[in-house]
């Protein structure tokens, strides 16, 4: 059986920055704590939580006396509040969704209604709620678009595909007299996705690496799931099967924006195994 690794699988600039900078931390002290968990990946949360790194959500835990912004960034409201505690803050948000937060307080000055196209629910759109004013809203690519005013301002959670904000776009082209849009889409996620789609139609079977709360990792199993007849969403090697590759000449393999190399090395080196008694 062949095993074809995508490219780009793994960890994306800000995940790696964001793991760098928390273990580099680990290692000089105690006290450290990440506000929320610092990726949508259990097994780097694990690993963290092993070294005295663990997430919380109470901002005024006595205990902390480091706390690290996670790489999906928070709202300036709440870091203006846990600036004021005493503890030493280091900001892991991703450059990329800092670029969204950016333009999304711009628009805001400018008077624009703002516009977020995204998951309401997913950490980064609720940071970025905080920058874009009283009157944003947050729609996903299936949703029908609310009322809006007349002057649009949109950007998109670093994380959606493309054609996600291309709906949106053309359904708010149609209602608003004037609008205004930064694309915010992280490029690795743009590659990514593009590659995935490329590699589902070259293979027999698909293994999507991530946490299952990982919306890019997600989108590419939704995706792979479109194109390839056998798709495997895991987060970790353990979970492969035997089974699953019985008649299989080729298996594709990539990972989420927060999947780790070792993570996927493990999984690949799984696949071999697999492969010598298939």
């Amino acid at each position: 059986m062949q095993i074809i690794v995508a490219k780009n699988a793994g960890v994306c600039f800000g995940v790696k920055r964001a793991i760098d900078i928390t273990f580099a931390l680990a290692k000089d002290s105690a006290g450290i704590y990440t506000l929320g968990p610092l990726i949508h990946n259990p097994q780097v949360i694990s690993k963290l939580i092993s070294q005295g790194v663990a997430p919380t959500e109470d901002v005024h835990s006595q205990k902390i006396k480091t706390l690290i912004i996670r790489t999906h960034g928070i709202s300036p409201q709440l870091y203006e509040e846990i600036s004021k505690i005493g503890y030493k803050i280091v900001d892991a948000t991703c450059p990329f969704v800092k670029k969204a937060q950016k333009y999304a307080q711009t628009l805001k000055e400018e008077g624009y209604q703002v516009l977020i196209v995204g998951d309401k629910e997913h950490p980064e759109v609720q940071a970025l709620l905080g920058f874009a004013g009283d009157n944003v809203l947050v729609v996903n690519s299936g949703d029908p678009l609310p009322p809006l005013k007349n002057r649009v301002g949109i950007i998109v959670q670093t994380t959606q595909p493309f054609e996600a904000l291309k709906k949106i776009v053309s359904g708010v082209l149609g209602i608003a007299k004037e609008v205004k849009v930064y694309n915010t889409i992280c490029n690795s996620t743009s590659q990514r996705l593009e590659e995935t789609k490329n590699l589902a139609k070259e293979v027999d079977a698909m293994v999507i690496v991530g946490g299952k709360n990982s919306a890019n990792t997600t989108q590419l199993a939704r995706l792979s799931g479109e194109i390839c007849a056998k798709v495997y969403f895991i987060e970790d090697a353990g979970e492969l099967r035997e089974e699953w590759f019985k008649g299989v000449e080729k298996v594709g393999v990539t990972g989420g924006a927060s999947t780790p190399a070792w993570i996927i090395d493990r999984v690949v080196a799984k696949l071999s195994e697999i492969s010598v008694k298939t």
